[in-house]
Order: C-alpha cells, then sequence, then structure tokens
C-alpha cells in the first residue's frame, strides 16, 4: 500500500514501458528509447565493475549489503532534498512517526550540506523546551561529528532509552560560535491539535499532519462551539506556524473542515494523466464563521496545502509571514518484507487557482513581523525550500527566499496572533506593525 506524504523525509524499481511505433517517427522514438536503454546499462555495467572493485581491494572486507544499500540511498538523495530510501528500520520509525507516538527528542530533520538541519521542533517536546530552533544545524552528536552519517544514522544516534540524556553541538545562524545543548530523551505522544477559547473567538493550534490530525481538529471545534455561543463566537484562528507538514490525507481533510465544497489541491506529476485533484468533503464544521489562519517561515508542505486552498476560496485570511515553499509530493512505496521503503518524489502540488507553491511558498494577505529579542537577532529567518541545495525548481514564477519563523513564547508578546484577534473583531491592524504582502505568481 502507497502512502503520500508532504514532509522532508529504495531500492531499485523496473520500469516497464509500452511503445507504439507508427512510420519514421515511431521508428526513430523507438531507436532513441533503445539508444537510452543501452546507456543505462552501460552505467549499471559500471556500477558492477566498481562494485567488484572495491569488494576486490578494499583494505577490509565490505559488507555487501551495505555497500548496495549505501549506493542506493546516494542514488535516491541526489534527486532533491526530499526522496530517499528507507531500510526496514527506518521505515517502521517512520511509520511510528506519522502514527503519532514515537521515541526521541521531537524535532522534524532534514539533511543540508551534511549536516542535520532542523525543520521544526514539535510543541512541548524535549526539543522544544531546550530552545532549538527552525534552521539549526546539528554538527556533532554526543561529540561525534555528523558529517559522513546518513540522515538514518544520526536520527538513530539521537534515539535511546528514555530518560537518558544526548548532547547535540548547534550551529545557529548569526551566532558566533556553535553551542552545546544536552537534551533528555522522552516518549514522544504528538498531539497534533491544540486549542484554547479566547473571550468570543476559538483557538486552534495545528502542530502537524499525522493520522490523530483531523479528530483533534474535529473534537477543538465541537469543544469550541459548546464553550462559546454561535451568536456570540466572532470567529476561529488557525496556527500552522512552524508546523513542518505531514500527510496529504489530513491536509485534505483539514481544509474540508473548513470548506461547503470545491478542490482542496491537485497533483501534478510528469505525465499529464498523472494529475490527481483532491476535493472538500463533508462541509464546514465552523457554519461559515470567520477564519484567520497564521503562517510563517517554518509552515511548509501540508501547511501550504491548507492555507493555499483556504485563501484560494476565499474563506480565510492569512496572516503572518511567507511560508517555506515545499510544494512537493513524496509517495512512499514499500518494497516488500524486510527491504524498507522508497520515499519519492512524484509530483507538485497546486493550489486551487493553479499556484505552484514549489520554491515559492504563500504569501499572507497581511504580513507581520515579530518583535525579535536582540540575543536572537539575525537568527530566526528560515532557510526556504528554494535554498535548499538540489531543490525542485519552481514550475513558475520568481523563487523566494525564507522568512522569520520566530514565535514569541509568551502570547502576550505574539504580534501576529493579536493581528489576528483584532481582524476578527474588525479592528484595523496597526500600519505600524503590518503591511500588505507581496502576492504569490499566479501562473497564466
Amino acid at each position: 500500500m502507497r502512502k503520500t506524504l508532504l514532509f522532508p523525509l529504495g531500492a531499485l524499481t523496473g520500469v516497464c514501458l509500452t511503445l507504439l511505433v507508427s512510420g519514421p517517427q515511431g521508428g526513430l522514438w523507438a531507436a532513441r528509447a533503445a539508444a537510452g536503454a543501452d546507456d543505462a546499462y552501460s552505467q549499471l555495467n559500471l556500477f558492477g565493475e566498481v562494485f567488484e572493485r572495491v569488494k576486490a581491494s578494499y583494505v577490509e572486507k565490505p559488507d555487501n549489503s551495505k555497500l548496495i544499500e549505501g549506493a542506493i540511498t546516494g542514488m535516491v538523495t541526489s534527486l532533491d532534498p526530499h526522496s530517499r530510501y528507507m531500510n526496514d528500520k527506518a521505515w517502521t520509525e517512520m511509520q511510528e512517526t506519522t502514527s503519532g507516538e514515537f521515541g526521541g527528542l521531537g524535532i522534524e530533520v532534514t539533511m543540508e550540506e551534511g549536516l542535520v538541519k532542523v525543520v521544526s521542533p514539535i510543541d512541548d517536546t524535549p526539543a522544544s523546551k531546550a530552545g532549538l530552533m527552525s534552521g539549526d544545524l546539528v554538527s556533532k552528536i554526543d561529540g561525534e561529528n555528523v558529517q559522513g552519517m546518513t540522515l538514518e544514522q544520526a536520527v538513530n544516534k539521537m534515539k535511546g532509552p528514555v530518560d537518558t540524556k544526548t548532547k547535540l553541538t548547534i550551529i545557529r545562524k548569526g551566532a558566533d560560535a556553535p553551542m552545546d545543548v544536552a537534551i533528555t530523551r522522552e516518549i514522544i505522544h504528538v498531539r497534533p491539535v491544540r486549542f484554547h477559547v479566547e473571550g468570543d473567538i476559538g483557538y486552534i493550534r495545528v502542530t502537524s499532519f499525522n493520522e490523530q490530525t483531523t479528530d483533534g481538529l474535529k473534537k477543538a471545534i465541537a469543544s469550541i462551539s459548546k464553550d462559546i455561543p454561535q451568536e456570540k463566537l466572532v470567529g476561529y484562528v488557525m496556527d500552522l506556524r512552524n508546523n513542518p507538514g505531514g500527510l496529504l490525507d489530513q491536509a485534505v481533510s483539514v481544509s474540508s473542515a473548513f470548506l461547503q465544497r470545491g478542490e482542496v489541491v491537485s497533483t501534478r506529476g510528469r505525465n499529464p494523466e498523472e494529475t490527481q485533484r483532491f476535493t472538500a468533503h463533508g462541509g464546514d464544521l465552523t457554519k461559515g464563521k470567520p477564519l484567520v489562519v497564521l503562517v510563517n517561515g517554518g509552515s511548509a508542505s501540508a501547511s501550504e496545502i491548507v492555507a493555499g486552498a483556504l485563501h484560494d476560496h476565499k474563506r480565510a485570511t492569512i496572516i503572518g509571514t511567507r511560508s517555506f515553499g515545499k510544494g512537493s509530493v513524496q509517495t512512499i512505496i514499500p518494497l516488500g518484507a524486510g527491504n524498507g521503503a522508497l520515499a519519492l518524489t512524484t509530483a507538485r502540488y497546486y493550489t486551487p487557482s493553479g499556484r505552484s507553491i514549489q520554491a515559492q511558498g504563500i504569501a499572507p494577505d497581511i504580513e507581520i513581523l515579530q518583535d525579535v529579542p536582540p540575543e536572537l537577532k539575525g537568527r530566526v529567518d528560515t532557510i526556504a525550500e528554494s535554498q535548499m541545495r538540489g531543490h525542485l525548481q519552481a514550475a513558475d514564477g520568481t523563487e523566494q527566499t525564507g522568512s522569520q519563523s520566530y514565535v514569541p513564547p509568551e502570547e502576550k508578546d505574539d504580534k501576529a496572533l493579536h493581528a489576528a484577534y483584532d481582524f476578527l473583531h474588525g479592528v484595523t491592524v496597526n500600519a505600524a506593525a503590518a503591511k500588505p504582502a507581496p502576492k504569490a505568481t499566479v501562473p497564466n
């Protein structure tokens, strides 16, 4: 069974081609295909020769399975930052993560230029409490250099028995020197939805899109509707800041909770016939109440699908800073018992109006920049998808760089959140605090 993911995560797979040859052009096409196949076989012969030389001549006897796994890993990771091969252990751990409960530190990570990069710390986890931030680079784990490790090796080294400590050496943009951070491991229970009532407004924080997200959102809306009489309920704020993404089906169902009907997202692969469209189902659970969605530079992937869909349907006003710009779909392809799985980029996703978010992100309707403490100045702008080495290029328009991802720990200092409350109350947002954001390019 294949599962489609939208957040940063092989073996060789066969391809069957059916050729329709008719007339000279068909013959030429077939000849070119045959030439391409010959070239591929030549390269595979080269791989076989290198493999045999390494086996025969390396200073120590190598492990054949590790050689093959390393070759597969290198092949897949050369495609883009989000495609990767997971061995059986990594595949099992990824399934635990998307189910919403796993052990570790509580950070979403990817690999960048040989170092582990923090995409986002998960709320109320050891990593979040220790002060890790989006964009931090992990250079050492317990004194051992990360350079040379695979992502799986680095993640496995960060994991360990509950209540034991690990020391991460962190490189942070703008910091004078690397810093060591000691973190105690815990069982991570990812509660993807948190909520509370703020006077006559319902606040809903969605931290990730795992298998529990939609159920959590429905419970949040039901509870808020119970606490605030319908005639007094002014509207909702859905906070997607620093949400790194997750499952595509959850992004669709979360969007559906605020839409009566219409397209949520489409995915377009290499061939036109691979286009898929996903539509809203279930109806608007909020009965059309006004909605503000908060995003920032750490809002990626599934978060961007939701923000884009609600914005294009004129169902929500977007406040904050430009989102990350991760607009590619990873399809998880299990490779059989014991062989792990392949997370392969198979498509770009598009908002209902036809916008590709890849390397561009979602621009807010109202841009709000937070007041950043002096010690964090210059360290809170996220490196966006467009700045990741080997990223999938934008399909249309100009690629955009990263934006601010800082969220104040105290709600009283959160300018974007207060701007959302003011907007729902009909109060004009302070011009000194906000300015209209540049609109994303819409393809013709």
